[in-house]
């Protein structure tokens, strides 16, 4: 019984955002041209069930590049409108479209002329009617077995405002590398992270000269901790050499010793730019099967290396 409820309630969702997609049309993307032309901020706005999806709508908005933030309207109409400056936009979600504090808003918003895109389910409502751009959000009936709490019509405000947010941010031009900057902290940071932001700096990783001999090289290979050193030439990366090409020196030379840098490195190691994504050095990393990437320049300087044991935790897009 309780299960079959549960399906029932999702499928009902469902239902409504499917819906919701087959009505998609040229008000939408009046919208996405109206916000696209904003210059100031997005303001959400909505009371009760609806005003918690516009928080979170207004939270998606500033994280993928449109500044954004959410008025209570109640709180808006006992000083709160100063927030709203010229050249902001109000988006406003209402399943009603008569919400009293909301319509308490449209005369100063017009005054002010402050372009409005809603979201309701009643075409005829006064929101509608009073809006720049109306995106219906009318569902058959809510996911609720009484057909009363906000269900199926939340989660299609929700779904909308993901796809106006989205759509938005595409006709941007927003990059991962620009949601990376928004995105600083914890897993999601790490796994945006760029490479100049994860790497063992220049003045921190070995450094050898082509000419060194071996005792050299191992010593300074043991100081760095990174299982590899880079061999420089005038300021310039001439090669590498790894753990792995040092076992297969001692395992195939008697005088392995006697040799130089010149002698053992790899002279095509494989490199990385600064402020590439980490989580393209990792791809590169498991398709190559290394365990670490030089970082440099065009002209072939040395920034510093990026090992596979910084990148723990971070997830392949």
């Amino acid at each position: 019984m309780t299960l079959d409820l549960a399906r029932q309630i999702l499928e009902t969702e469902a239902k409504a955002i499917s819906a919701l997609a087959a009505r998609l049309g040229d008000e939408f993307l009046r919208a996405v041209d109206l916000l696209a032309a904003c210059k100031g901020r997005v303001v959400t706005t909505g009371m009760g069930k609806s005003g918690i999806i516009c928080r979170k709508l207004a939270a998606t908005l500033a994280s993928t590049g449109t500044p954004s933030f959410y008025l209570h309207p109640a709180e808006a109409i006992h000083g709160d409108l100063g927030m709203v400056l010229a050249g902001d936009v109000l988006l406003a979600a209402s399943y009603s479209g008569e919400t009293e504090e909301l319509l308490r808003l449209l005369d100063y918003m017009k005054r002010q002329g402050i372009p409005i895109v809603a979201m309701t389910g009643n075409t005829s409502s006064t929101l509608s009617k009073n809006a720049d751009v109306h995106l219906s959000v009318a569902v058959d009936r809510e996911a609720c077995p009484n057909n009363l709490a906000p269900t199926a019509s939340t989660t299609a405000t929700l779904a909308l405002g993901d796809a106006l947010a989205l759509a938005l941010s595409v006709r941007k031009g927003f990059r991962p590398e620009d949601f990376a900057e928004l995105h600083p902290g914890g897993k999601l940071g790490k796994k945006l992270a760029r490479v100049r932001d994860l790497m063992h700096a220049a003045e921190r990783i070995p450094v050898v000269d082509p000419e060194m001999d071996m005792k050299q090289v191992i010593f300074e290979m043991s100081r760095g901790r990174l299982g590899m050193t880079t061999v420089q030439q005038d300021g310039r990366l001439a090669g590498v050499i790894s753990d792995g090409d040092l076992r297969r020196l001692l395992g195939l030379s008697g005088n392995a010793l006697e040799k130089n840098a010149r002698d053992v490195m790899s002279s095509t190691p494989f490199t990385i730019g600064s402020e590439q994504l980490a989580a393209e050095g990792l791809r590169q990393m498991e398709t190559k099967k290394i365990t670490f990437l030089v970082v440099a320049d065009a002209e072939g300087r040395v920034e510093g290396v990026l090992h596979l044991h910084d990148l723990w935790g971070i997830e392949l897009f």
